[in-house]
């Protein structure tokens, strides 16, 4: 009763000490155990939330963020649910919406989980970034030994068969990214996986974890079609497309490289095809969290080791091109795929003109083209238009591989978009001895 506003400007105080901390590099760790209300939300959110901050956020199940609570809600005849958990809970809100990073079963679980994250990420006052760990990991050890088990989207058993001429000689077959996550990172020393559960944000892996003793920051592009599950717009995919940045997505691989930035490397494997330009992705922010990932790479302190995996193409390429950043290390792997556009959609759009006019003069149409003129009936016209069809997806075809055999991957190396091009059971020492060069 003789309390008020005074309340609200040392919460404002707080706010302010919150930003200029983080902002500076500071971070601020939260467990959230209990019930959260109002401003101790926000100051949630300030310190592990916003797209600059380097904190992590842990929930229990009972535990829970609101702005307002229940019966404050219920008062005064707003939305409400039958508890705070249903308000802001990690299960239904918090998790799914990627503000929260990870659940923990209870309060001791959640100690576990921030001193996991330490050990790939504290830095000792007076230091310049986390101690490396010792691993019993050989730094040769060749990725394409390690064994798989087949899922949905994908049908490999040795990582190998990944980048195998024989099995996957177009580089298009679908794979899980951390299957080959699994196989680069040190065996023994574990990783811990961020903002999971961010719905919407599944074609973006980020892990904390090691290679050759050093902590990093691992992204990997996910590589297979995720099922979108419940009901979504009618402008928008059906599925989360393998080698795809959605909005959500594109967010999460900018607040992973911002979290780095000044503390520990940052490695991405990536299949990448480019950003999705659907209107729903496009209504939901594509152009400015795509934008986040380039001033990401642009403000990044310390070495970022580009790898691609399989292919590369479209505006992606432009948010993690060398020109970006001195310290980005760009390489691919040999039998990648590296250019502007695919050659199936270059074949179909850049030149659909030239695709057309070699159909027309390919000898069949010709011969056809006589017939029409001779009988003039409809059935010889549409004998006519469907052999046209058919040649042109021929010439398409054609026109599309001859564009993949001049944009490969050699022609990126001459021109310098990349630096190197590695044998696939070199991965792992040669990310190894990129992260070593500092």
């Amino acid at each position: 009763m003789d309390s008020g506003t005074e309340n609200l400007d040392a919460t404002a105080r707080v706010v302010k000490r919150i930003v200029n901390f983080t902002e500076a590099g500071g971070s601020i760790h939260v467990i959230v155990q209990g019930v959260n209300v109002g401003a101790q939300s926000y100051f949630d959110a300030l310190s592990t939330m916003l797209l600059h901050t380097r904190g992590v956020l842990i929930m229990t199940p009972n535990a829970s963020m609101v702005l307002t609570g229940r019966a404050a809600l219920a008062a005064s005849g707003s939305v409400t649910a039958e508890d705070e958990v249903a308000i802001g809970g990690y299960e239904r809100v918090m998790g799914p919406n990627g503000e929260a990073q990870f659940l923990a079963r209870n309060l001791a679980e959640a100690y576990a989980i921030l001193y996991q994250h330490y050990r790939y990420a504290y830095v000792v006052p007076g230091e310049t970034s986390p101690r490396a760990r010792p691993t019993t990991d050989p730094r040769d050890r060749r990725v394409v030994d390690f064994t798989t088990l087949r899922a949905h989207g994908h049908d490999f058993d040795r990582i190998g068969e990944i980048f195998d001429s024989q099995t996957n000689a177009e580089r298009k077959r679908p794979f899980a990214m951390r299957a080959l996550m699994n196989a680069v990172i040190d065996a023994d020393l574990g990783h811990l996986e961020r903002w999971r559960s961010w719905q919407g944000a599944q074609t973006a892996i980020v892990w904390d974890a090691c290679l050759g003793g050093r902590p990093i920051t691992l992204i990997g592009i996910e590589s297979r079609n995720l099922d979108r599950g419940a009901d979504h717009p009618f402008d928008g995919p059906d599925s989360w497309t393998g080698g795809t940045l959605f909005p959500l997505s594109s967010k999460k691989v900018a607040r992973a490289l911002n979290a780095a930035s000044g503390v520990r490397p940052a490695v991405i494997l990536a299949n990448l095809s480019g950003f999705d330009g659907s209107p729903e992705s496009m209504r939901r922010l594509q152009l400015e969290y795509g934008a986040e990932i380039a001033r990401a790479v642009v403000r990044f302190d310390g070495p970022i080791v580009f790898l691609v995996v399989s292919r590369y193409h479209g505006g992606a390429y432009v948010v993690f091109s060398r020109e970006l950043n001195d310290g980005l290390r760009a390489a691919a792997v040999e039998g990648s795929f590296a250019s502007v556009i695919g050659g199936g959609p270059a074949a179909a759009v850049v030149f659909a003109r030239d695709a057309q006019a070699r159909a027309l003069r390919d000898p069949r149409m010709v011969e056809l083209r006589r017939t029409v003129q001779h009988r003039g009936d409809g059935e010889a016209q549409a004998e006519f238009h469907a052999a046209y069809r058919q040649i042109l997806l021929q010439k398409q075809a054609e026109l599309a591989a001859e564009f993949d055999a001049i944009h490969t991957v050699e022609r990126a190396l001459e021109v310098g978009s990349l630096e190197a091009l590695i044998e696939p059971d070199r991965i792992r020492p040669y990310l190894i001895d990129q992260l070593s060069r500092d």
